[in-house]
């Protein structure tokens, strides 16, 4: 079975940052392209990034670039997230996710296993 696992999540400052976590296991890691999601209040979930199986390609939505950075660790079957320089409107329920194919691919419908979220809240 396929298993996704978010960490990381909880409440921090405007300003502040976070690093997120998933681990995934059931599947050989390096073979499949991740990526983030979230799921603001009120709106539809929305592509943050994605990132080749190899790691060496990623694509970033205009609202996190230059502030969020995608990784991941394949020995550890371990995907991150850091994120800097928050802002209220980042909060939200995020998700990991495995894509169906590539890494560019940035609708919900192109990946098919997803981790059960983590509650991401910035507020003063």
């Amino acid at each position: 079975q396929v298993h996704l696992v978010e960490s990381g999540g909880g409440l921090v400052q405007p300003g502040g940052s976070l690093r997120l976590s998933c681990v995934v296991s059931g599947l050989t890691f390096s073979r499949y392209g991740m990526g983030w999601f979230r799921q603001r209040p009120g709106k539809e979930r929305e592509f943050i990034v994605t990132i080749a199986g190899g790691g060496g390609a990623t694509r970033y939505a205009d609202s996190v670039k230059g502030r969020f950075i995608v990784s991941r660790d394949n020995t550890n079957n371990t995907l991150y997230l850091q994120m800097n320089s928050l802002k209220p409107d980042d909060s939200g329920l995020y998700y990991c996710a495995k894509t169906r194919g590539s890494a560019g691919m940035m609708h919900p419908g192109d990946y098919d296993y997803w981790g059960q979220g983590t509650q991401v809240t910035v507020s003063s």
